[in-house]
């Protein structure tokens, strides 16, 4: 593939491109040079799951390796226990090391489920970031910025006409990210439309550290399951990599339908004309066909067939699901299961008694076919009692 159509590859559904002309350079010296680019993403492991937002990054960080591109995914160890303030209307909670280390073994396990591990270089930047002294951090970062530039952010800029506090150590996260870049020397950094100036920032230190800057690319953010609000493990509107292949095909189905053109776009390989074609169809084929591709794509085609079939025998059949989880009648009375949050609790339909009657009283729970109104309602299971949790949880008892 030559260079003009590498570049019109890459540059599918990339909102920020700084610049195309620096990327040709890039890739026309890399050839020359016979090394691949050094391909750039960082994230902080400030919770346990990667989501369906994060795959689409790194669905682009597989395009370059396609084209035989080195991905380095650098951890943020040291940068997680600061807190991205990006997006943030006031201070993150800082993570303990004991949290981001948790998180960072469950990163790598799950990026290789969209890239190549032969073309990744995983690095954690508490590798240089954790041996700057604080004359470094003065001269190296703190003094390459203004305050007023780094005021500049939307972020810290709202929080600082609204009157609510930025702490030091805030202004500093986007020097730290943005010495990555100089500390791995970076050709090309990918991130999502939120982290536009923290990569800026990286081109900024690069070049006053005398190295050529990195080329900045952003991808659009996902929005997420409720249709509002970006996908968010602290919003809970979110797909993760790691969710079982029932529960991923079903949060797929239950997305709005205005917001398919986006996941098409930005979580598959069809073209726009594909795409188009089954958009033009009925909304619910559409939906089957999108959270087929996407369950296959971590789970495999067998499996996303039978998630499909599963969905289609209960909600559109109206049958129950061909397994369920089973518990023994007398074993749940013998350990005082006596009431329906009792039970909820005991089955793990929910994480505390609180959240059990808060689903009993929002109607989100069926016995037979027949709502539950009370969540303190005395028990009555006879064997083949089948008990439906909000939409996709089934249990039966024999």
């Amino acid at each position: 593939m030559d260079i003009s159509k590498q570049i019109e590859y890459l540059k599918r559904n990339v909102v920020d491109f700084i610049s195309e002309e620096d990327l040709q350079k890039k890739i026309e010296k890399a050839i020359v040079d016979k090394r691949p680019l050094r391909v750039k993403l960082g994230a902080d492991p400030s919770a346990p799951d990667l989501h369906l937002g994060h795959l689409v990054v790194l669905r682009k960080l597989r395009q370059f390796q396609e084209l035989g591109h080195k991905i380095i995914f650098i951890i943020g160890d040291f940068t997680g226990c600061i807190g991205d303030p990006t997006g943030r209307n006031k201070t993150r909670p800082a993570l303990t090391q004991e949290e981001v280390m948790k998180n960072a073994k469950t990163y790598q396990e799950q990026v290789f489920k969209v890239l190549d591990p032969s073309l990744v270089e995983i690095r954690f930047n508490s590798e240089w970031n954790a041996k700057l002294s604080a004359r470094d951090v003065i001269l190296q970062l703190a003094s390459r910025y203004t305050v007023a530039q780094l005021l500049e952010r939307d972020d810290f800029n709202m929080r600082y006409k609204g009157g609510v506090p930025i702490y030091v150590h805030e202004l500093l996260y986007p020097l730290f990210q943005g010495y990555d870049s100089v500390a791995i020397h970076a050709d090309v950094e990918l991130g999502g439309t939120d982290q536009v100036f923290n990569l800026l920032v990286g081109r900024d230190l690069q070049e006053s550290h005398g190295q050529e800057p990195q080329v900045v690319m952003t991808m659009p953010l996902l929005v997420g399951l409720d249709g509002e609000k970006k996908m968010s493990k602290s919003l809970g509107n979110y797909v993760a990599f790691n969710d079982p292949p029932k529960e991923m095909f079903g949060k797929l189905m239950s997305i709005p339908d205005n917001l398919m053109p986006s996941y098409y776009k930005l979580l598959t390989d069809l073209t726009d004309k594909e795409i188009e074609k089954i958009l033009s169809g009925h909304p619910k084929d559409a939906k089957l066909k999108l959270a087929w591709l996407i369950t296959s794509f971590f789970y495999g085609d067998d499996e996303a067939t039978v998630q499909q079939e599963e969905f289609l025998r209960i909600f559109s059949r109206r049958e129950l699901p061909e397994y369920m989880d089973a518990y023994e009648i007398e074993t749940l009375y013998n350990e005082g299961v006596k009431t329906v949050t009792d039970l909820l609790v005991y089955i793990g339909a929910a994480s505390s008694r609180s959240e059990a009657k808060r689903l009993v009283n929002g109607g989100g729970v069926q016995l037979n076919d027949v709502r539950i109104e009370d969540p303190m309602a005395t028990l009555d299971l006879t064997p083949g009692s089948v008990l439906r949790v909000g939409k996709r949880k089934f249990f039966k008892f024999i």
